[in-house]
């Protein structure tokens, strides 16, 4: 066992080590004594190589019988040492997060928030990044997240307001910066609410009021065929099947199955989803060249590869119809997805069922198909008949009465 040593110090002593050397000398390993609560105590510094000496842990230990006399502060090394790790463990977290406070918003959105929506719900990506390209970049996307606030969030709303935006698509532009903030949150690189909380959101009525009647759908139908087979084709199953353009656009063959004539919708809006062919639809699908089941059943023109994108075929025809004619409010306008409204209109005036037509069109809940039943003219005939009816036969009635008077 070392020898203990006495230094020049009081209450400081210190053994060498056998075989270590700090120099010419024997490296020294320092600790000191003192009593604390009546007891004698004795803790370690460390060695001569490590730069201890008997003057520097004099002062420690004179340090801590001064706290002791003054009663605050940490009375022993141990104290001090947890202390000191307190703070820097303190210290380190405010360093972090001064960084965290000075990553920009563009960057966090283009290194982690956009990669994740990619692999997530890459169809939704597409138009995030389109978004963020157009409208945030410039505005928000040079800011740290802590110094951009409801007044940033307003000049992007005016912004694609005066541009002429739909409420709907400022609407999706303000829910991306939230879905940031957000992320943001969660992995720990802001700790604040998003700005979007504190600005007033646009009010969106983006339910479309017109629909086809079966006649209508008929003519737009032969129209088409006279223009473009795979126009007519798409349109045909959005009319048929209740299918929005991009769930047609992403149908590959491996999708379709004319045995059971059911056609299985993946990663749709509303989750995936089976639906099921009418005979025009499957025998219009079993006419058309197959391909690889990983292929798309409408390519876009002249590749396998790649997705179409609405035809301005459809316009055209629908312009020629006069279908639009004199029409400036854009719900009663005919567009694509009108197909897929006259198929959810048309089937309710078919069958009564909400239920029916909610799991027709995919739709989480019950919400969405109601405003088929609002609008439906058929079932607003019968009510009105109805009532009329009611009407007449009070009226006969009392006058029945007055005659029998």
């Amino acid at each position: 066992m070392a020898k203990w040593i006495k230094t020049n110090f009081p209450g400081v002593r210190y053994r060498e080590h056998p075989t270590r050397k700090n120099g010419v000398r024997r490296d020294q390993y320092f600790t000191i004594r003192y009593k604390l609560t009546g007891k004698d105590r004795e803790e370690g510094l460390g060695w001569a190589s490590e730069n201890w000496t008997s003057a520097k842990a004099y002062e420690h230990l004179k340090e801590l019988k001064e706290n002791r006399k003054k009663g605050e502060g940490p009375q022993t090394l141990a104290e001090k040492r947890e202390l000191a790790a307190t703070r820097k463990e303190a210290m380190q977290a405010e360093q972090e997060q001064i960084a965290k406070d000075a990553i920009a918003f563009g960057d966090f959105f283009t290194k982690t928030y956009l990669p994740q929506a990619k692999a997530d719900r890459p169809k939704s990506a597409i138009n995030d990044e389109a978004l963020y390209t157009q409208w945030l970049n410039n505005t928000i996307g040079p800011l740290p997240f802590p110094r951009i606030s409801a007044f940033h969030i307003e000049k992007i709303k005016k912004s694609m307001t005066d541009a002429g935006r739909a409420p709907r698509t400022v609407e999706y532009c303000l829910a991306v910066i939230r879905q940031v903030f957000n992320h943001a949150r969660r992995l720990g690189v802001f700790a604040g609410d998003s700005p979007t909380a504190r600005v007033r959101w646009p009010k969106v009525d983006n339910a479309r009021m017109r629909y086809l009647t079966p006649e209508e759908a008929d003519l737009l139908l032969s129209a088409l065929v006279e223009k473009s087979i795979d126009v007519h084709d798409m349109a045909l199953l959005s009319l048929h099947c209740g299918l929005r353009f991009g769930e047609i656009a992403s149908l590959q063959w491996q999708d379709v199955n004319l045995d059971k004539s059911s056609l299985t919708i993946r990663d749709a809006k509303g989750g995936s989803r089976t639906t099921f062919l009418t005979e025009k639809t499957k025998s219009m699908l079993d006419t058309r060249p197959e391909g690889a089941p990983s292929d798309y059943v409408f390519p876009a023109r002249g590749t396998q590869g790649q997705r179409p994108n609405v035809s301005k075929t459809f316009f055209k025809v629908v312009k020629e119809m006069g279908l639009n004619e004199g029409i400036t409010d854009r719900k009663l306008k005919v567009n694509f997805h009108t197909l897929r409204h006259s198929h959810g209109t048309l089937l309710y005036e078919a069958t009564h069922d909400l239920y029916l037509v909610q799991k027709s069109l995919g739709h989480k809940t019950g919400t969405m198909a109601q405003r088929y039943a609002k609008m439906t003219e058929s079932r607003l005939r019968e009510a009105a008949a109805t009532l009329g009816d009611v009407l007449s036969k009070k009226t006969v009635d009392n006058n029945a009465i007055g005659l029998a008077k």
